[in-house]
C-alpha cells in the first residue's frame, strides 16, 4: 500500500481552506442581511449553504479514499482526521448562518427594527474568531490557535450581554418581543460559532503538538 503524499495532503487542505473561505463568507452576508433588512441576501444564504454541504461531502469522500488507499499515520493522519473535524464545523458554521438569515427575512418584515450595539459588537468578535481559527489552520500556527481559543470567552460574555438586555428590554415594550427574541436567537448562533473557531483552533495544536485540548479544563487538563 502507498504511504499518504505531501501531494495528497494539500489537496485535501486546499478544499478545507476553500470551505474556510465559504464559511467566513456566508456567515457575514447572513449578517449583513440582517443588519440591512436585506431579504435577497437572506435568500443567497439558502444557497450559498448547499455550496458548503457539498464541498463537506466532497471532503468525506476524499477522506475516504485516503484512508482506505494510503493509510496515513502519525502527524499525517492526525491532519486528515483534523480536515474532517473543521469540514464538520464549517457544515454547521453554514447552517447557523442559514438560521440567521431566516431571522433576517422575519425581521425585515417588522417595522423600526433597530439592531442592539452589543449584538454587532458580538458578530464582529464572532466573525474574528473564525477567521483566526481558519489562519491558524491554513499557517499551522498553534501562536493563534491558542489566542482563538482564550478569546473565546469574550464572546460568550457578549452573548450573556445581549440576552441580559433584551431580557431587561422586554417588560418595558412586550409589543417589541419578537424582535428581542430574535436578537437573542442571533447571539445564541453566534455564541456556537465561536465554539466551532475554538474546535478549528484545538484541531491545529493536536495536529502540530499531538496535544488534545478538547474539553481540557473539564477534564482538568
Amino acid at each position: 500500500m502507498e504511504r499518504v503524499t505531501d501531494r495528497d495532503l494539500e489537496e485535501l487542505r486546499a478544499l478545507a481552506i476553500r470551505m474556510g473561505g465559504l464559511g467566513q463568507a456566508i456567515l457575514s452576508k447572513s449578517l449583513q442581511s440582517v443588519w440591512k433588512h436585506d431579504v435577497e441576501l437572506a435568500r443567497e444564504v439558502k444557497l450559498d449553504d448547499l455550496e458548503i454541504d457539498r464541498l463537506d461531502v466532497e471532503i468525506d469522500e476524499s477522506i475516504l479514499r485516503l484512508l482506505a488507499l494510503r493509510a496515513p499515520v502519525a502527524r499525517d493522519l492526525r491532519s486528515v482526521l483534523a480536515v474532517k473535524s473543521l469540514a464538520t464545523d464549517l457544515e454547521r458554521v453554514g447552517d447557523l448562518a442559514r438560521n440567521i438569515a431566516e431571522i433576517g427575512v422575519r425581521l425585515a418584515g417588522l417595522s423600526d427594527v433597530v439592531v442592539p450595539a452589543s449584538l454587532r459588537n458580538l458578530a464582529e468578535e464572532s466573525r474574528r474568531l473564525l477567521r483566526n481559527s481558519l489562519d491558524a489552520f491554513a499557517a499551522m500556527d498553534t501562536d493563534i490557535a491558542r489566542r482563538v481559543i482564550a478569546d473565546d470567552d469574550r464572546v460568550d460574555d457578549g452573548e450573556a450581554l445581549v440576552q441580559a438586555e433584551s431580557l431587561r428590554r422586554i417588560p418595558d415594550h412586550p409589543e417589541d418581543a419578537i424582535k428581542e427574541v430574535d436578537f437573542m436567537f442571533i447571539a445564541s448562533s453566534l455564541e456556537r460559532v465561536g465554539d466551532h473557531a475554538t474546535n478549528i483552533a484545538e484541531d491545529v495544536i493536536m495536529v502540530a503538538e499531538a496535544v488534545n485540548l478538547k474539553h481540557a479544563g473539564k477534564l482538568g487538563r
